[in-house]
């Protein structure tokens, strides 16, 4: 049993594990898959800088080639903050917009659609996002609305039918697999493989599109927790600017946070009670550490649990049938 649960159990030397990440970059490449660089998706959060800064570290920069995909609902400080991490490692990179491409597809136009079953005016000049109420309220359950804001400013939560929930992220998901699209043309075109950026709360939980930011050919931080994601940050100099900016989706014209889409928890909060749970830490115990009550993190658990399960098939490779 652990006596004095804390943060502290997250601790870990970043120099010696970005060296032990850039060895098995490098191994990887150049062994495994017989290619001389990678591309990465920049998108100006704390994930893919540390992933981009990594591989500087373990092939150089000039093996590294970086990809920002800014779309019609992007904040526009993606865009100049992954510009700005390039800049840092000394990365070459190209801007590919994806609105004429997602808007070609029908991605907004089908979202759209499906916010008018519950907002009929929803329109031009309108902007929404997903939420999820939070389970510790709930009792656990995680329970779908829309939130949309008139041209006037005026905003609404709508309640979201199942159907019209599982339209709006169908379409939505056309983002991370179109960008995934354009990752792999340039890694094809470079001889490259495509770094992902999935942290270990992400990885286990399955917040990730599959085929979309789900495909990758290396995952470098997805055994890290995200506190130690940003320890790594600070180890190789991703800009200050970006460790200090909160954790987004920057998938819906609203800003949305992590927890209001995804986790019930901060990241520091749920990586201790992902910790916990992984590692038999009594309830009581991890409650204390993160100012919660023991009741509280059995319902986090809860989550994580049904998460994980929601999860297998977003792990799972194609299944074959053998002769």
């Amino acid at each position: 049993m652990t006596k004095h649960f804390s943060a502290a159990v997250l601790d870990f030397d970043p120099a010696a594990e970005t060296e032990r990440i850039a060895k098995a970059m490098r191994e990887s490449l150049r062994k495994g898959m017989r290619r001389r660089g990678l591309v990465i998706g920049l998108s100006g959060g704390i994930d893919s800088s540390v992933c981009a800064g990594l591989a500087a570290r373990a092939l150089g920069a000039s093996n590294v080639f970086a990809v920002l995909m800014p779309e019609s609902d992007s904040d526009p400080e993606s865009l100049r903050l992954g510009s700005q991490v390039a800049d840092t490692f000394g990365i070459d990179r190209t801007v590919e917009d994806m609105a004429p491409m997602l808007s070609a597809m029908g991605c907004y136009a089908r979202r759209d659609a499906f916010i008018r079953e519950v907002e009929p005016n929803y329109g031009p000049g309108w902007a929404s996002k997903v939420v999820f109420d939070n389970g510790l309220t709930t009792g656990g359950y995680n329970l779908s609305s829309l939130v949309v804001r008139a041209p006037d400013g005026t905003e609404r939560k709508l309640r979201l039918p199942v159907e019209v929930y599982l339209g709006i992220v169908a379409a939505t998901n056309m983002k991370q697999r179109t960008r995934k699209q354009l990752e792999y043309y340039h890694a094809d075109r470079l001889n490259y493989a495509v770094l992902g950026t999935p942290n270990l709360l992400e990885y286990d939980q399955g917040f990730f599109v599959k085929n979309g930011d789900g495909a990758a050919d290396i995952k470098p931080i997805a055994h890290l927790y995200k506190t130690q994601v940003y320890r790594l940050a600070e180890y190789l100099g991703v800009p200050a600017e970006i460790r200090a900016r909160p954790p987004t989706t920057d998938t819906y014209s609203l800003p949305q946070t992590q927890e209001e889409f995804y986790f019930v928890l901060p990241y520091d909060k749920m990586d201790l009670c992902l910790y916990g749970l992984d590692h038999q830490v009594p309830a009581a115990e991890v409650a204390q550490a993160i100012g919660l009550d023991a009741d509280q993190v059995e319902l986090v658990w809860k989550d994580i649990a049904a998460k994980r399960k929601a999860a297998r098939y977003l792990h799972m490779p194609p299944q074959l049938v053998i002769a």
